[in-house]
Parts: structure tokens; sequence; C-alpha cells
């Protein structure tokens, strides 16, 4: 059995719930200063909002819209050591609303990078956990940009921030052409034009002149995720079509799951392990659109002590015949070094 060197993953990945009150707030009990901030009201239709410490806080992007990068003075407006503070803005302080947020460490603003051939202006890179931000600027020529991981990224997903355009991101499991759009519900496509038909190495990722991801003079934010043994797994599975589907070993007790129906179209289904309706039910927002959580009965599946089991039908996460991808990161690690003993995770 192998071991994670990660004893305590909510070091470096955290869910946090809030109620908004519409004016400032300190969100503390985050664990760490996070280096990323996703919001997400969950009672509400409103945008999904992604700030980071390499843009800078009150620079926010949406995940489930193509829009540039913005500035909101009044939203994520710092990120402090065990948390972050907001100011009145609805999309993170909703009055009385109540909020979600996903939170992962890096390694503050980070500094430029130079192992590709398109330099970064700062790389912030945890090679602990496998997590990296970088942001750089097009050349509009193929080129490398480096993620600073020291490991292969098995997820890369770009924004283009000047301008509109949508997330595009890599899934190891999709093969160095696919690509995946986070704010649609498009199946994969195919396509040489976005990754050069490069697979990623140790230390960079490979881009086109394609404009979704290096148009000359444009600006990107990139987030790269490597797996680490008991913290973090990437991979793809077959549905079956049955109310009692398909267990996916990760090898951990998830906190976080990312689902995404790649052979055909489909909502984007994020669960975690602090929301009400934690398992069975599992409560899923969509990041592909602005909808309140769904609570459907339909929707569901259990996180057990090493993976989780989809317990529905739904398409969106268990069609029959059809391939999806999925993140999931650890709430805790089926067995950590600790010392000289491992720790064995439990089920709920």
């Amino acid at each position: 059995m192998a071991y994670s060197s990660i004893v305590k993953p909510s070091d470096y990945f955290n869910t946090k719930l809030y109620t908004g009150n519409g004016g400032t707030q300190s969100i503390t009990g985050v664990g760490f200063q996070p280096d990323m901030v996703w919001t997400k009201q969950r009672d509400a239709v409103r945008n999904h909002v992604l700030f980071d410490a390499v843009r800078g806080a009150t620079n926010g992007v949406k995940p489930n819209e193509s829009q540039a990068e913005f500035t909101w003075t009044n939203s994520v407006t710092s990120f402090d050591t065990d948390g972050f503070s907001v100011g009145g803005a609805g999309e993170v302080n909703y009055s009385s609303g109540s909020m979600a947020s996903w939170n992962w460490k890096a390694n503050g603003q980070g500094s430029a990078n130079t192992d590709g051939s398109i330099n970064t202006t700062y790389t912030s890179a945890n090679t602990t956990s496998g997590f990296s931000i970088s942001k750089y600027t097009g050349t509009g020529s193929t080129g490398t940009i480096g993620h600073g991981l020291g490991a292969e990224p098995e997820v890369i997903i770009v924004k283009k921030l000047n301008s509109t355009e949508s997330w595009f991101s890599y899934h190891k499991p999709l093969g160095n052409t696919g690509r995946l759009v986070l704010n649609t519900t498009d199946a994969v496509a195919n396509d040489a034009g976005y990754w050069n038909s490069t697979t990623p190495t140790s230390s960079v990722f490979s881009v086109t002149s394609n404009g979704s991801n290096n148009a000359s003079g444009d600006t990107y934010i990139a987030y790269c995720f490597a797996p680490k043994t008991g913290y973090s797994k990437f991979g793809s599975y077959t549905g079956d079509g049955n109310t009692n589907g398909p267990f996916i070993y990760t090898g951990f007790k998830p906190a976080f799951v990312l689902i995404k129906s790649s052979s055909d179209t489909g909502n984007w289904h994020l669960a975690d392990n602090k929301r009400i309706g934690f398992n069975p039910w599992n409560y899923r927002i969509q990041p592909s659109d602005s909808n309140a959580e769904y609570q459907g009965s339909a929707i569901y599946s259990d996180f057990l002590s090493n993976g989780f089991n989809l317990r529905n039908s739904d398409t969106d996460s268990n069609g029959s015949g059809r391939t999806y991808i999925y993140m999931a990161i650890a709430e805790e690690p089926l067995v950590a070094n600790s010392g000289t003993d491992g720790v064995p995770a439990t089920a709920r």
C-alpha cells in the first residue's frame, strides 16, 4: 500500500462555508493563507468567482463565464493567514446568503519562471501538493510554459484575462489533443491546435498560436495540478447507468470531487465534504452555470475512506457507457506517514 507524504491534506486544500453579511467580513477557519479562492453563493442564481494571489486580490474571473478579468474593489479584498476578507459584492458576500468557498495553497505571488520558451510573469508553485498558478503573456508562436511543479501536471486550466474567452482545460486521460471547456457543457474536442499534440513534462506544458492560450500580447492565467499519492488523483471512469454505480478508487477519503462527461455533453458536477447533504446525497454545484446548489435526489455520490461511489443513473455523472473525467482532492489519506506508522482513514 502506498503511503501519503501529506499527513494533513487540509493544510493545502479546504472548503469553507460562510454566511454573507452584505458588508465586510473576514472569513477564517480555512487553516492556511489561501493562494486561490473560488466562491459561489449556494442558495441563489449567482456567478462563480475565482481569485488568486498571482493576479492579486480584487481581480476576479468567473469560471461559469467567458468574460475577461475584472477588478472589483468590494470582492475578495485580501488573502489572510487563516482565510480571506471580503467586501459587499453579492457574488462573495450577499446579505444572509449561504456561501461556499474552495481554497488552495500555492506559494504566494511567486516569481518568474524561465523553464519554457515563454517566460511567465509569475509562477506560484507548491511542489508538495502539486498545484501551481502561472501568469504569462502570449507570443503567437508555438512554445512551452514553465509550471514549476517538478512533476507532470495531469490537469491544466487556462483562461485569457484581457478579453473574452472560454476556460480551456487539459486532462491527461483525454490525450494531448483533447480539451474540455469549464464554462460549457460541451463534450471533449480533439484539436492539435491547443496543446501542440504534446504531453506536459515535469517542467513545462506546450501551447500553439491559438488565441485561447497563446495569442500575441494577450495575458493568460494557468492553473496546473499534478497528482500526489494520498492527496490528489485525476483520472477517468465509465458510467454504467445504475443507481448503485461504479466505485472510483482514489487511495484517500475525498474532500472535493469535480466530474465531467468527456464523451458527451453534460454539466460539470462539483461535490465536497462540507456542504449540507454530504453522504449519501452530496448536493452538486455546477461550475458551468450560475445556478444555485442542486439538491435533487437523482444526483448523489458517496465519499468513502478510499474513493467515491456514484449512487445515481444521471447522465451528468453516470450515464451508461459514457466516459467521465474527474479531479479528486483528499480530506484524509487512506494511510498517511506519521512518524513510523500510517494512520488509516475511516469511512463516514
